[in-house]
This record gives structure tokens, C-alpha cells and sequence, in this order.
């Protein structure tokens, strides 16, 4: 293994470790209702970043594997949705847990929180989708038509649709962006290195997922 191939790891987890000590030691500002929670957006923004950088690629993958029809390519793009919706189902946690205290609840009745449950659960059905088939030619074709589906539903769902009604989260129907205005640059140090650390560790673990499938088809093959 080159330092080539490992330095991206090693810089995703140096930065994951620098924003999560300066995310739980930094100063941030005193701000009313959130207070100290607001710590939560070195890790539940950054969550769900990668998580969308994952998703991309794996519909990418997709398309690539409907294109080429090598296998690998769908192998692929399973990987990354798997860990897509891990670091999911993380970032909603950590949204809950945050919503608890600055909400009063930790699943209130928000059209972004319903729309990203609806989301999830569209790609939970993309896993569902896979096992049900034994050939691996036909449940590779129709995954990938779905993940691409799936991937053009979630986004709207979560990204738009919020938008045009009230919400409880920032930047949605009306109210304002969360950064703009609690957002300070001492913050901004942290949190951008925490974005990209989670996205680097996210496609880290994707690799080592999809060679674990392209071992486990090998050893089906035999």
C-alpha cells in the first residue's frame, strides 16, 4: 500500500479527530435556545453531507454498471449506499437528540424530518430490492434503475420540497439559514475540515465494504 493510496485516509481521520475535539472543547457562540448544543453541527451537518456525497456516487456507480455491465460496478455502488445510509441514519440521530433540546421534541411534525424519513426509507426498499433475487445479472440491473430512481426522489424530497413550506429547520420556508447568522468564522474552522473528514471516511469504509462483496462473489463463483 503507497503513500498515494493512504493519505486521504489518514487526512480524513485527522480531521475527524481535530473537529471532534475542537467541536467539544472550541468555544462557540452564546446563542439563545441553542446554548451549548450547537456543537451538534460539527457532527449532524457533516453526517449529512457525506451522506450525500455516498449517494451520488453510488448512483453514479449505477449508471456506470448499466452501461458497462461490469458487476463490479453494481458491487460498488451497494457499498456506498450501505454506508450512505449508516452515516443516514447517524445524522438523523443526531438530529433527534439536538431537536430534543432546542425543539422539544426529538421528532417533531417538520416536513424536512417527514421528508427525510420517506427518503430513507425509499432506499431502505433499494436493500429489500436486492435480496430479493438470486441472479445476480437480474437483481444488478434492476438495483441500479432503482438506486438512480431513488437517488432523483430523495433529493427534491429533502432539498426542495422543504423549502416551500414552514419548517423547523434553517434555511427552509422562510427561515433563515443556520450559518449565516450563528455561524462564526472560529466555527467555520471546524466545521468545514469536519465535512470533509466524514466524507473522506465515508468512501474509506465504502472501499473496504465493496472488496468484502467482490471477495464474497468471488468465493459464490467458485
Amino acid at each position: 500500500m503507497t503513500l498515494k493510496n493512504t493519505w486521504w485516509k489518514a487526512l480524513g481521520a485527522l480531521l475527524i479527530c481535530y473537529a471532534s475535539i475542537a467541536g467539544l472543547v472550541g468555544n462557540v457562540p452564546r446563542l439563545p435556545i441553542l446554548n451549548e448544543t450547537i456543537r451538534n453541527v460539527y457532527f449532524h451537518v457533516p453526517l449529512w453531507f457525506a451522506m450525500m456525497t455516498l449517494m451520488s456516487i453510488s448512483m453514479y456507480k449505477s449508471f456506470q454498471y448499466l452501461r458497462k455491465g461490469d458487476i463490479s460496478l453494481d458491487h460498488e455502488a451497494y457499498s456506498f449506499a450501505q454506508v450512505a445510509l449508516v452515516f443516514g441514519v447517524l445524522g438523523f440521530t443526531t438530529g433527534a437528540v439536538w431537536g430534543n433540546f432546542t425543539w422539544g421534541s426529538p421528532l417533531p411534525l417538520d416536513p424536512k424530518l417527514i421528508a427525510v424519513e420517506i427518503g430513507m426509507l425509499i432506499y431502505a426498499a433499494y436493500f429489500i430490492l436486492r435480496g430479493s433475487f438470486d441472479d445476480e445479472q437480474k437483481k444488478a440491473r434492476l438495483s441500479a434503475i432503482y438506486n438512480i430512481f431513488a437517488f432523483a426522489a430523495f433529493m427534491p424530497l429533502v432539498w426542495i420540497l422543504p423549502r416551500v413550506t414552514d419548517s423547523l429547520h434553517p434555511g427552509n420556508g422562510g427561515n433563515p439559514a443556520f450559518g449565516k447568522y450563528d455561524m462564526d468564522s472560529s466555527m467555520r474552522m471546524v466545521f468545514y475540515p469536519a465535512v470533509i473528514g466524514w466524507i473522506l471516511i465515508g468512501i474509506w469504509i465504502s472501499n473496504i465494504k465493496h472488496r468484502i462483496e467482490k471477495l464474497e462473489y468471488a468465493k459464490k463463483e467458485q
